[in-house]
């Protein structure tokens, strides 16, 4: 095997382990919401640009609370605030974590199919009539696509 990006492997407590906390975070973020395609089109978005509006907003309305009216939820304004600062530094956290998982999957990917065009050269080295005509064959057939047509032809 030539290429070896990642040599892992998981123990059967390690896996528990990572089974338990990830069913811990389900139960304590059970309170997520999931957001429809049309849901997300339609929302304002809050970039970095607008987040200091929101917060200087926040920090006149608290200040001046005497002017705002009854029905201006300015708690829930606060609580929403509170709780995106307290979210944030864990999602930072999940997304790190999520960004190295998915490159260990796709090294594990890799490494699993560079090992398989290896070993399928190696099937085509051991010649006819052995148990691994079915593999050639199957590999073959993988193998034999037609190469993608550039995006734009060469000058």
């Amino acid at each position: 095997m030539k290429q070896n990006l990642v040599s892992l492997e998981f123990s059967a407590a390690q896996l528990e382990a990572v089974d338990a906390a990830l069913a811990a975070l389900e139960k304590n973020l059970a309170e997520l919401v999931t957001l429809t395609a049309e849901q997300r089109r339609k929302a304002l978005k809050m970039g970095d640009g607008s987040e200091v509006f929101c917060r200087q907003t926040e920090l006149v309305l608290r200040q001046n609370a005497g002017m705002v009216p009854a029905d201006f939820e300015l708690a829930e304004f606060q609580q929403d605030i509170a709780t995106l600062d307290a979210l944030r530094p864990r999602l930072q956290r999940l997304r790190a974590l999520t960004d190295r998982a998915d490159d260990t999957e796709l090294a594990l990917g890799s490494d699993i199919l560079s090992a398989s065009l290896d070993g399928y050269a190696l099937t085509k080295v051991f010649g006819k009539g052995t148990s691994l005509d079915t593999l050639k064959e199957a590999m073959k057939t993988r193998l034999s696509r037609k190469p993608r047509k550039p995006a734009s032809p060469e000058a």
